[in-house]
């Protein structure tokens, strides 16, 4: 599995090649799991198995990108207080419900992409107590935004570079952020938007879909930390629930800045919001998911197969169109991909 990362490394920053010599890097790296400090430096590495890591650098992983056997990539941020294996555990998980999902179509004849999971991993804090935890992984999620900006940076430089009509790299490209990696993803897009101009930065994204996310709900706004994020996406797919515990807790969190959370609520107002955001609502089924509420964008527990919003993710994906109630354009009560909220 390719991933990208800032945490501390074991074996320091990313060693430099000699002027006018081109290495292809290759190390072997760990993580310093008691160190959350946030990297201004990113590493584009391979897991190869239990707490078994490369560092590639990221020519050779962006070149690996252009290659690989799939359709579309699906980057993905965790949430916090997660340590690298668990975010791993993740991805593996989403990365198999998504495969399940593709040989389920092909078997139908429906024509559907392979997709590739790509995790972005930022440094939560290790130590005893969720709450100590929040506020600082709140501070590290949003220093993360400087090194995810720069690798951002570095792909548009890449792809500059290897821009070609001869063999173009045709992939489209996802972003799932979950709980606080929305504010990963706002912050380095609200710093891309600022250093580099905004016409460069073009429709990065097919879909974004920010899942349970722990960021204001106003934010989508224009003017505001994450207005940008519609700019540059084709559809942005927002998933709430009311009866999230998690992101109650995280509003009483964050009693000095009151308002709501988007993934509590969706967005504050749908009108002041650009028409490709959409606000679905999995209050229906998010604690049937998962007790607290929270963790409910990857399986279905009782039947061990993708659950509803990643059937939904995954229709958007598929078609490049997000599924809604025909009679409303937006937002939509309750997940109808299979015609159930259920």
């Amino acid at each position: 599995m390719l991933f990208v990362t800032n945490r501390v490394l074991e074996q320091g920053l990313t060693p430099l090649p000699a002027p006018g010599v081109d290495i292809r890097l290759e190390r072997s790296v760990n993580f310093v799991l008691e160190n959350n400090q946030a990297e201004q430096s990113f590493y584009c590495c391979r897991r190869t198995g239990l707490f078994d890591y490369t560092e590639i650098g990221s020519s050779n992983f962006f070149d690996e990108l252009r290659i690989i056997d799939a359709d579309q990539i699906l980057f993905f941020i965790h949430g916090f207080s997660t340590q690298p294996e668990e975010a791993f555990a993740q991805a593996e998980q989403l990365q198999n419900l998504l495969d399940a999902l593709y040989q389920t179509d092909r078997s139908s004849f429906i024509q559907s992409p392979k997709i590739k999971v790509i995790p972005l991993i930022w440094p939560c804090d290790n130590d005893f107590g969720k709450v100590r935890d929040y506020f600082d992984d709140q501070k590290s999620a949003d220093a993360s935004a400087f090194s995810y900006m720069r690798l951002l940076q570095k792909f548009l430089s890449w792809r500059e570079e290897n821009s070609t009509l001869d063999n173009p790299c045709l992939k489209r490209v996802n972003m799932l952020s979950f709980s606080m990696g929305n504010r990963v993803l706002r912050g380095a897009l609200h710093l891309a938007a600022k250093y580099y101009p905004q016409n460069s930065l073009g429709l990065l994204f097919r879909n974004v879909f920010m899942c349970a996310a722990d960021v204001v709900n106003e934010t989508l706004e224009p003017g505001k930390a994450g207005g940008v994020i519609p700019l540059v996406s084709r559809n942005v797919v927002t998933y709430y629930a009311a009866d999230d515990l998690a992101l109650r807790a995280s509003k009483v969190a964050n009693i000095s800045n009151a308002s709501r959370r988007l993934g509590h609520t969706g967005p504050e107002d749908l009108a002041k919001v650009a028409n490709n955001v959409y606000a679905i609502d999995c209050d229906d089924f998010n604690n049937q998911y998962d007790r607290v509420g929270h963790i409910y964008f990857l399986d279905n527990p009782e039947t061990g197969d993708a659950g509803l919003l990643l059937r939904h993710a995954w229709e958007c994906m598929r078609t490049g169109r997000v599924p809604v109630d025909p009679a409303r354009a937006r937002p939509i009560n309750r997940i109808e991909i299979l015609g159930s909220s259920r």
